[in-house]
């Protein structure tokens, strides 16, 4: 059986970094944010869907879904957030369960599935273990501002809209302080890989 970790952390905490280093060193990464847009995309059923719901004015001339059009309907409507969600949440939990399962079929021994909303949407059953990549309130502010051109309000909005991190370090099984260095970043994720026993 292979070993099933969860990756998270909030916006701009460098858990694509962390990500990355991981699959650096050879393990399976399954991407929810990969494949929330890969079940969008025009043969896919949720795009279907999408479409049957939503209606033709949410594609753009080549087909494929004019992702600020149906953001600006769902944002403002809780009702067809719901739609919307109902939709594509269980498409994208599907394709995971998929590359999981090819991933542990072509030999891999460790899994890392990296969930953004890992424990807001409430997946943790997903997963045997969970990494949480801590920025303080400060880092995350700056790196946020410099990474997306946001203005500071831009940026605080942002970050109140999830999970405060200090909340999901609480609930994490471990956890990658990313403050410091790319080295310190490193040494963290080695010493765990190492007291985890994770093989790729």
């Amino acid at each position: 059986m292979a070993f099933i970790v969860g990756l998270t952390g909030g916006i701009a905490s460098g858990k694509s970094t962390v990500s990355k280093l991981l699959e650096e060193r050879g393990f399976a990464i399954v991407d929810a944010d990969i494949a929330a847009r890969k079940v969008v995309e025009p043969e896919e059923k949720a795009y279907r869907e999408i479409v049957e719901t939503f209606g033709n004015e949410i594609l753009l001339e080549d087909g494929s879904l004019d992702r600020a059009r149906l953001g600006s309907i769902v944002f403002q409507n809780e009702e067809e957030r719901k739609k919307l969600n109902g939709i594509v949440h269980p498409a994208v939990r599907k394709k995971m369960k998929d590359w999981q399962a090819e991933a542990v079929e072509a030999g891999k021994q460790t899994v890392i599935l990296d969930i953004p909303l890992l424990y807001e949407s409430k997946l943790t059953h997903l997963v045997e273990k969970t990494i949480v990549v801590f920025v303080n309130k400060e880092t995350q502010l700056e790196r946020l501002m410099e990474r997306n051109a946001f203005t500071e309000e831009e940026a605080i909005s942002r970050i109140a809209s999830q999970m405060p991190l200090q909340e999901k370090v609480k609930m994490a099984d471990a956890v990658i302080d990313n403050n410091g260095s790319m080295e310190e970043t490193e040494r963290q994720l080695e010493q765990l890989i190492e007291k985890w026993k994770m093989k790729p």
